[in-house]
């Protein structure tokens, strides 16, 4: 099956010191986060999302989110193509949905359904 990809939307990054790192990006970019919940902080650049993630064990660098119409799909549909599942698709809110794969040459990526994105 393939995927139509719609672009890149997010790249995440592990913040475990999560202020530290809001305020280092908050001076870098000019603007304070449009999210903040205490453990996410996004940042809204050029319409795209830098985010700051103290949630997660698993991620041990950035990551990149390609934005696509039905999560699920894209995973079945990667997983069909040698992907691995480390994230299964997860609701984060307001409808959007995301999942983070492995592929068969070890880069990690996720996709993601954000009915808030405007291109």
């Amino acid at each position: 099956m393939s995927i139509k990809f719609l672009g890149l939307r997010s790249l995440i990054y592990p913040a475990p010191n999560l202020q530290e790192s809001k305020n280092w990006w908050k001076n870098v970019l000019g603007k304070n986060p449009y999210f903040d919940d205490g453990g996410y902080v996004g940042f809204d650049v050029g319409g795209y999302e830098l985010g700051l993630n103290s949630f997660s064990e698993t991620l041990k660098g950035p990551i990149t989110y390609l934005g696509v119409e039905d999560v699920q799909a894209a995973v079945d549909s990667l997983t069909a193509d040698g992907a691995t599942v480390l994230m299964s698709p997860m609701d984060v809110g307001g409808g959007i949905i995301l999942a983070d794969l492995q592929s068969p040459t070890g880069d990690v990526f996720g996709v993601i359904y954000n009915p808030l994105f405007k291109s």
